[in-house]
């Protein structure tokens, strides 16, 4: 019986739990940036229209730069 090849076992439900759990943890993370973000502008539109501008241009100029990055990345 030694003279019998090995074939590989490959293990399906590795991690069941949580691969079902990850779209929940998902979603929690997802509400908890939400969250952030609500509160964050908040704070921002109470302090006045020209922070509210410096913010959303700086905000611009990051979204931008990583839409850049991800672009030269993926190649």
């Amino acid at each position: 019986m030694d003279d019998l090849p090995r074939t590989r076992v490959t293990v399906l439900a590795e991690d069941a739990l949580l691969g079902l759990l990850l779209p929940f943890w998902q979603v929690v993370i997802g509400a908890f940036v939400v969250f952030v973000v609500l509160v964050s502008v908040a704070r921002l539109a109470r302090r006045g229209r020209s922070r509210m501008t410096t913010a959303l241009l700086v905000t611009a100029a990051a979204i931008a730069g990583l839409a850049v990055v991800g672009v030269l990345l993926q190649g």
